[in-house]
This record gives structure tokens, sequence and C-alpha cells, in this order.
């Protein structure tokens, strides 16, 4: 009981606390840390050239799509307006007026004003509101207006303080803060009849719809001017506005009003449905005080807060439910009733009835699936499996977890996968009887049948299972497909009916059951068009979508083709919940389930992706043009501008030098380091999904490193060649240090060497002396021998003569006597081989060189030279050789020709020269 009551106060909290918000556009935030500038935007309006441009303080912005810019005047003064006409964005700020525009990626300010007297020193005077009207621009204050036709500047004072200017049917008129409204006649002005209502109000905007003009004040709502007099607008919503506070008003083309408040944030009033939307704090805005209202080319809205900026989406094919409070948790499953929506999410089970949720009793804890069959609805739930019919809920199993039901595609039958296997629904009017398939207990995911008595079952984990049962539902087999097929990663098996086929998503890769070989195979057709795919969600036989590399894909079937159609990623980043994302389908919408909320997107929508692609690159902060030379080691940042903001933004890829892969473009952004030098490409891409199609490109050059410079290798040319000759010189230096110790040590060496040569000379000189001396001696003792022989000889036969003479008287014995004396001191043959093998011995050295030089000499003949070096005379040497001096001259004359002497050169000295 204690339980029960505790359920009930809880459910009874929950219902009086949650505040449901209808669906709304999608909300782009920038607060200052975004865009560094000051709070306040008083101003919005989108360029020629696609940018929005905002009026912020001291700030001029610009912004992209890529990147933020700010700017300020010279003087430094509060931007409160601006106008864009073509290149040219007029702004108004305190005592000052002009235009900016853009050169080089830079925004510059012509001062229309300057050095013109046109304000009052004593009043506090700022261009509040900038507009055109028949040629000329008017800058108009809270005392004057200022008339410009693009030479002159006139100046119309006024007696009372304004608040805004308006044309209205080719005529201007003046807002006064307390006098009402007043019409402009040249420099006259008057009040119309029967506007007296708007004095002691304040108009903050008058706007033309269906020919008729609305009239927006401060506090006491919106008036209608007809027949030349107001009528306050009949509609519940301008009471609401009066207590609002209207700050901002203006019409979009689609017939919608949007209407910017002072603390209620923005209304977005639709004619065609008579309903409004409200955007505020509570929801998705961040501050409730609208100050200005923008437009896009898409028609979108942008809205100046007092305290940052919103992009709101108000004509893009996507809407949001926001549960900001956390109360719904994540939404797993959500579905459309008569009244409003049924939703299931991980804290139970809620309806949404008059602009409010409720949980439905007894249905807290996680709930899995909502499926619409005829017209109840059947809630898959951790406690079972619920019926829910006109708001009443009944219980119709108790089986845990149903996690999704799907129909069969040969009958009515449908299945739902649980905790603990597989019920099957034979009747659909009668759900309350359900059948189990037996000796199937798994926790199964997804469940399919295209075959009777043959369903697919995919595991919670891993495994895809082929079962086969009789009519009564009892188990024939059971084959583990994906083990069968030797498919090593099977986790997380997806199960996609399509057009009667079931195919199953393993791993990324599409398979088909080949029921021959009892094996899965891979799909040809959907591999081929569906890469990359994790994770696949049918609506019907023509729609379904994917998740290709985390990007969501609606892909409509069209014949035999399919048209890709991009969810961008903004929508629903980092809230996508995985291997559980759900699709309810409600005529030609569908509703998709997030984290804290769920999307409502059109089936008929098709996003036509803006191809037309501009390519802004920056270089230290400057403006390049295509083929440019940027510096080496330096960043390059590429701004990818589409000029689009809303659900048309196309999604971008780039490739640089032809690499192979695609690499995503973050937020418009790609920032390029460490290029090497020289050429690059860069390419850009837009992805539908399924092809990648050329919309842009960027050529530039990487100089070469500053060490590589002209100057640089010219200035190491230098160093090098002053290196090099220094070098030389050095080494030269050196070499003829080298060479002087080399000469001095030579001439050390040398002085040395001639020392010894010296030394050895006089020793060789003093030994060729002294063997020169032994040859003379020797020579000389021969000849001193020979001659003391000869002489000897001589002597002995002259006594030995003068002794015969002396005895012998007979002249007969006398001769006789003298004859045999003349014999016998003849030198005996014994005593002559002593004497010239003595010769031979002192001479040897001679005779050898004679007989190399001359080998035809006799023995005789070298006998000859021998004598004739001695020196001795023709008549000495006669005896010696045994023969007559006339022997001895013709001998010598044989000799000289075999020394082939000629008659000028002398015998002896050339003997002697040997």
């Amino acid at each position: 009981m204690k339980s029960i009551l505790l359920k009930l106060f809880f459910f009874f909290f929950i219902a009086s606390q949650i505040q449901a918000q209808e669906l709304l556009p999608f909300v782009e935030n920038y607060n200052k840390s975004d865009y560094q500038g000051d709070n306040q935007i008083w101003n919005v309006a989108q360029g020629k050239d696609n940018a929005m441009y905002f009026a912020n303080n001291h700030y001029l912005l610009r912004y992209d799509g890529v990147m933020w810019e700010k700017y300020t005047l010279p003087n430094k003064t509060i931007i409160r307006s601006i106008m864009i006409e073509g290149d040219k964005i007029y702004s108004g700020s305190y005592k000052e007026f002009g235009y900016w525009y853009r050169k080089d990626g830079k925004m510059r300010y012509v001062s229309i004003t300057k050095n013109l007297r046109l304000f009052d020193e004593k009043d506090n005077e700022e261009i509040w509101k900038i507009f055109r009207f028949n040629g000329s621009i008017y800058f108009q204050s809270f005392n004057d207006v200022f008339i410009y036709d693009g030479k002159h500047i006139q100046k119309i004072k006024f007696p009372f303080l304004i608040s805004y200017c308006f044309v209205i049917n080719k005529n201007v008129y003046v807002a006064s803060v307390e006098k009402g409204l007043f019409k402009m006649d040249g420099s006259k002005i008057s009040n119309p009849k029967g506007w007296n209502v708007l004095k002691n109000t304040v108009v903050h905007a008058i706007e033309k719809y269906n020919d008729k003009f609305y009239i927006f004040t401060q506090k006491k709502g919106i008036f209608i001017i007809e027949n030349n007099g107001l009528k306050p607008w009949n509609n519940p919503l301008n009471e609401t506005l009066k207590a609002a506070t209207i700050n901002i008003a203006k019409f979009i083309k689609t017939n919608k009003l949007v209407v910017g408040t002072g603390n209620r944030g923005v209304f977005i009033y639709d004619f065609n449905t008579d309903t409004y939307k409200n955007i505020d704090r509570s929801n998705v805005l961040m501050n409730n005080s609208i100050l200005s209202i923008g437009f896009d080319k898409e028609n979108d809205l942008w809205l100046g807060l007092d305290n940052g900026i919103a992009h709101v989406e108000v004509n893009s094919p996507i809407s949001f439910f926001y549960d900001n409070s956390g109360t719904l948790g994540s939404i797993y499953s959500v579905a459309t009733t008569n009244k409003g929506y049924l939703i299931a999410s991980n804290h139970g089970v809620f309806e949404f009835d008059s602009g409010k949720f409720k949980m439905i009793p007894n249905t807290q804890g996680q709930g899995w699936n909502i499926t619409k069959i005829n017209e109840k609805y059947i809630i898959g739930h951790n406690d079972g499996t619920f019926s829910y019919d006109n708001g009443f809920l009944s219980k119709i199993n108790k089986v845990s977890g149903g996690w999704n039901l799907s129909k069969s595609s040969i009958n009515d039958t449908y299945f739902q996968s649980t905790y603990s296997g597989v019920l099957v629904y034979d009747n659909p009017l009668d759900l309350t009887k359900y059948k189990v398939i037996n000796d199937f207990t798994k926790p199964i995911k997804y469940v399919a049948q295209n075959k009777k008595n043959e369903i697919w079952a995919a595991d919670n984990y891993r495994g895809l299972y082929r079962v086969l049962y009789d009519d009564n539902y009892k188990t024939k087999k059971i084959e583990n497909v994906t083990q069968q097929s030797k498919i090593k990663n099977d986790f997380g098996v997806k199960i996609f009916e399509f057009r009667n086929e079931i195919l199953f998503l393993i791993n990324n890769s599409w398979y088909t059951y080949n029921s021959i070989t009892n094996k899965l195979e891979e799909n040809e057709l959907f591999n081929e068009n569906f890469k990359n795919v994790s994770d696949v969600i049918g609506i019907d036989e023509d729609h379904f979508m994917v998740l290709q590399d985390g990007i969501l894909y609606h892909i409509y079937v069209k014949g035999n083709k399919f048209v890709w159609n991009i969810i961008q990623e903004k929508y629903y980043k980092g809230k996508l919940i995985n291997d559980n994302l759900r699709i309810f389908k409600n005529k030609n919408h569908y509703l998709l389930n997030l984290d804290d909320g769920f999307i409502s997107l059109q089936l008929k929508y098709e996003n036509k992706q803006n191809t037309q692609i501009k390519v802004e690159a920056f270089n230290d902060g400057n403006l390049i043009p295509d083929d440019s030379k940027i510096k080496y080691n330096t960043e390059l940042k590429i701004n990818v501008i589409s000029g689009i903001y809303g659900a048309s933004k196309p999604n971008l890829f780039y490739k640089l030098n032809n690499s192979k892969d695609f690499s995503p473009i973050s937020d418009g952004l790609i920032v390029l380091n460490n290029l090497s030098s020289g050429y690059h490409s860069m390419v850009v891409y837009k992805h539908d999904g399924a092809n990648y199609d050329k919309v842009s490109s960027f050529e530039f050059k990487v100089a070469q490193p500053w060490y590589f410079s002209f100057w640089m290798i010219l200035l190491y040319l230098l160093i090098i060649g002053a290196v090099l000759f220094f070098y030389y010189k050095w080494n030269k230096l050196r070499y003829m240090q080298k060479l002087k110790l080399q000469a001095e040590e030579l001439k050390h060496q040398r002085e040395i060497l001639e020392m010894e040569l010296k030394a050895e000379n006089e020793l060789n000189i003093q030994e060729y002396e002294k063997h020169i001396l032994e040859l003379e001696l020797q020579t000389k003792s021969s000849e001193v021998a020979g001659k003391s022989l000869s002489i000897a000889k001589q002597s002995e036969m002259i006594e030995n003569i003068q002794s015969i003479l002396d005895s012998e008287k007979d002249f007969n014995k006398l001769k006789s006597e003298i004859k045999k004396a003349i014999k016998i001191n003849e030198v005996n043959k014994h005593e002559w081989e002593i004497f010239e093998t003595n010769l031979n011995q002192i001479h040897n050295e001679f005779i050898i060189n004679l007989s190399k030089k001359f080998p035809n000499l006799t023995p005789k003949d070298i006998k000859l030279c021998v004598y004739l070096k001695m020196n001795l005379s023709s008549k000495e040497i006669a005896p010696m050789m045994n023969i007559s001096f006339r022997g001895v001259e013709l001998h010598r004359y044989r000799l000289r020709k075999k020394l082939n002497l000629s008659q000028e050169e002398n015998l002896s000295k050339f003997l002697l020269s040997l």
C-alpha cells in the first residue's frame, strides 16, 4: 500500500510539473564567447555576399557561416543601426554615419559626416534607423532626420522625440514617443485623423501584410490601418503581446508574423493554421529580450537578443521537441495521437494533451517501443507490454522487455522481440492472446518473417538465428547463420525488410540469405549504394533512413533509384540513442527519437544542397587569392562558405593533393599546417551520401623555407665561398708554412746530405786518390820493377861484356863471348811470366773494364794497353813484348783501330781515362 501511494504521489508530481512545449523550429544560439562582442544586438541584416551583419554596440559583426569578424568605428562609438545596399553596409552611431565595404577580406569604413557640422553639440544624437525612400537614404536619430542623396545632406529637425520612422503607402511617417504618429510632407508634419489611440505609446514597427498595414506598439498591442482609422488586431494573441512588450515585428513571406518582445522571447504566428509558437528562455532561447529581427535568403529568422544571437529555422522541414527539464529522460519511442503525442522514455510512458505532458500511471521505468496497430498503441516496456487506446492503458502481458514489434510480410501476424525470446500475436484484434516460440529463450532485439514457419531473429548481443517451427510454434530447427557463414564479427546484427526481402546489416556490410547454400552472402546492390552504414531504420516500402559515418540520411526509393537527403548533424549531434533509433510515420511526417526530445521531418522533403561555394583563404590573417604563394611553415586557413545557414546547407568534404580519402569540412573551416614546399591543390566536394560532386577548388604554392630562399642560398654560397676561400688561404698558409718547413728541413737535410756527401765525397776522393795513388804506386812500382829489371839486366850485360872485353883478345872468341853474354843476360821466360802476373794483378780493374768495353781485344792487345798506360815508350815496350820497335808501332796502329780512335786522339791519354 505504501509503494502504491508513493507511485501515485510521484505521478501527480510529474503531471503537475511538466509544461509541454509544442514542436518548435530548430534554434542555433550564438553567445558572446562565440562572436567575442558585446551585449545587445541592435540590428540584423544579410549582405549581398550572403554574410550576416549585426550592429552590436561597439562592434560591427560579420558572420559568413564559418568565421566571426568584428570591427570598430574610428571614433569607437556605439553602432545602433545598419542598412545594406549592394556592396555597402550603411551604419549609424553617435553623431556619425557612413558605410562599410569589404576589401581584401577586411571591412573598411568611409564616413559620410566627417568634417561636417551636422549635429548640435547639446543634443545626444544617435542614428537609430536607416532606410531608403524616393532615391535617398534617411538616417534617423531621436531628434532629427538626415536625408542623403549621395552628394548632399539635408537635416530635418523635429519638435519632439522620435522613436522610429516608417514608410507607408509611399509616405514617411514619424512616430513620436508621446504624441503619436505623424506624416511627413517634405519638412512639414501632420497627425493623421483617427490615430489618436497611438498617443502616449511607442510605435516600434509598421509592417504590410495582404495589402494591410499593421502597427505594432510597445504596450497597446497591434493595430490595423483601415479606412483612414485604426482598429486593434482581432486575435487572442494580441492580448498576450500587450503584456509581453513588443520591441520589433516583421512578416515572413510564408504567411507568418514574427513578433519580438521585451520579456517573452519571440512569437511566431501562422496565418494559415491560426496558431502560434512562443520561443523563449524556457525552451531554447538564451534570452527573452528581442531587440532586432532579420531574415536570410532562406526566409529563416535571425534574432538580435539583449545577450546573444539566435538563428531560428522557421522554414526548415524539421521541427523539434525539446525537454530542457530532463524530466522525460531519454526518449526511446514516440507516436502521434489524436490529441498529441505518446512517448516512451527511460523514465516511463508519457502522453501529451492540451499542451501538457503527464506520465501514465503504472508505467514508471524503461519504455522501449510504441507500435500502432489499428487504433491501438502497443507499448513494449521493461515490465511487460501495454495497450493504449483513447487515454486508457491496459496491460497485455507481463513478459519483460518488449524491444520491438514487427509485422510479418506474409500475413497479419506480429512478432515481438523480448528479453527472453519471441512472442507471436496471431490475431491483431485480440492482442491479449499470444504464443511463445518454444526452446528459444534468448534476448532477441529484432525479428522478421517473409516465409511461412520461419523467422529471423537477431540476438541483442551477437548472432543471427534462423528459426524453423511447426504450425504450433514448436521449434524444429535453430541455426546460428552467422556462425555457419563464418562471420567473425557478428555483434549487433540489424534486420532490415526492404520490399519483401530481408537484409542483414552486420559490421557495416549488407547480407542476404542463400537458401541453396544455407549461408549469408553479401548483397551487391546495398553494399554498392550504402557503404559504411552502421544503422538502418525502416519507414515504409519507399522510405528508410541510414546512419552513415555519424550522419543521418533519409532515403527515398524512386523506381530503382535511391534518392539521398542529408539531415544535418547539427540537429542531433550527441543526441542519438545508438542501436535504439525508431521512427513513427504519421501521414507525410515521421518522428525520430532523441536523447532529450524528438524530431519531426517531412517525408517528401528533398534537401537540394547549394552548390555555389565560395572559398576564402587566409594566411597570416591576410586574404590570399587563388594560385597564391604563401610562406613556408605558416598556417593556412581556408573558409568554405556556402552562404546557407539552414536545412539545405551542403555536406562538404575536401581532398588535398589528390589524396585517396575524403576529409570532412568541420564548420566550414579547413586548417592546413606543416605543408611541404611546392604546389598544392585543394578540391571541395559536396556529398549527398551516395556521390561526391566537385563544387570548388583552391590552388596555392608554399614557398621554400626561408633557409632555402634565393637570398639565403646566395648567402650560403657566399658563406661557402668565403669558407672555401679562407680554407684555401689557410691551407695555402699551412702549405706555405709546411713548404717552408719542408724547405728548411730539406735545406737542413741537404746541408746534412751535402755534408755527408762532401764527407763521403772527400772520403771517396781520398779513397779514390788513395786508390789512384795505389794504382800509380803500383804502376810506378811496375814501371820501376820493369825498368829495374831492364837496368839490372843491362848493367849485368854491360858488366859481362866489359869483363869479356877486358879478358879476351881474340876477336872471334870475343864476339862469341859477347853474344853468349847477351844471351845469358836476357830475361828468362819464367821471370817474364812472374812479371806479367804481377803486372796483371796491379792493373786488374783496368783490364776488366777494357775487356767489357772492347771484347774484341786480344791478350797481346791488352798487354800493350797496360804498357802504354804505364807510360812506357815503344822502345821500352819492344823488349818487354819481345818484338821490334817497328813491331810495337805497328801494333799500336792496329790497337787504335780496334779502339775506334781518331788520329787526333792520344792513345795513352785515352787509356789513362778508362
